[in-house]
């Protein structure tokens, strides 16, 4: 098993029940000898895995997520009840838990998607971005441990200007996204890619912490193997709200994933 696919692994407990072991591979260090603090995308993979499992589909469709706690490397359960189940798709509620407490509820609409088909794109896709090999890793030097480390981020350098306390003043953020570990694209690895970016607000004067409070994704078609770009952008930061829209298209040229967030922020802007 590679890295991710170990890390958001679940397995049967009983009826609607599974049991899943969170890894500090994808978390963050808030502050040095502080706790480690796992990505969002990373614990919707994991609750994602148990809803499909449950389902008679064999794809996440549509995926809504509330967040209410940060969740930490340890033990933890998925509990998934099925709320219709269809020819075409199935829905289910699912809640992703740690020492009795709910991290994440969600609600996972599943059906399954032909590989062959080509999509019909209607709009035009986003400028390109450089390629990955003229786009800098995240920060200033590889990462050693966590998400940094087996996450491969190449941030279009047009957006990296914030480092050097020169954002663009637009909340936006881009980057080519692939799993260090060797896993390809497929639903899951979307999942984190989606929750993947520094956040957009950043470049528009408002850095820090900002949590996701509720997401909301659809997998658009299955991705082809390679690179991931990921697109983000906002709208509005407006007393400690913002918003955040992620578009991720893969190798071939396709749209593969869509999502819009809602997440706190700073309420001064720098």
């Amino acid at each position: 098993m590679t890295i991710f696919s170990e890390a958001t692994a679940v397995s049967a407990e009983g009826e609607g029940r599974y049991r899943a072991e969170l890894s500090d591979a994808f978390g963050f260090e808030t502050k040095q000898d502080g706790p480690v603090v796992l990505n969002g995308g990373y614990l919707m993979a994991v609750l994602m895995r148990a809803a499909v499992a449950e389902s008679s589909h064999a794809h996440p469709i549509s995926t809504a997520v509330s967040f209410l706690r940060p969740g930490l490397p340890g033990p933890a359960e998925v509990v998934v009840e099925r709320r219709r189940e269809g020819r075409t798709a199935s829905m289910l509620r699912a809640s992703l838990l740690q020492n009795g407490e709910p991290l994440l509820d969600a609600l996972v609409t599943t059906g399954t998607l032909d590989p062959d088909e080509k999509p019909v794109h209607l709009g035009e896709p986003p400028a390109p971005m450089p390629a990955p090999e003229d786009c800098p890793p995240r920060g200033r030097e590889r990462p050693k441990r966590g998400f940094p480390a087996n996450v491969d981020m190449r941030f279009d350098p047009a957006v990296m200007g914030w480092l050097d306390g020169n954002p663009t003043g637009r909340p936006e953020m881009r980057s080519h996204v692939r799993l260090a570990g060797g896993d390809e694209p497929d639903p899951y690895v979307l999942a984190l890619a989606i929750d993947s970016l520094i956040p957009v607000v950043t470049n528009a004067g408002f850095p820090g912490w900002s949590p996701t409070v509720e997401l909301t994704w659809h997998l658009r078609a299955l991705p082809a193997p390679g690179w991931l770009c990921v697109y983000g952008s906002g709208r509005m930061v407006n007393q400690g709200w913002s918003d955040e829209d992620v578009e991720v298209w893969d190798a071939a040229g396709n749209l593969v994933a869509q999502s819009r967030q809602l997440a706190r922020a700073a309420r001064t802007r720098k």
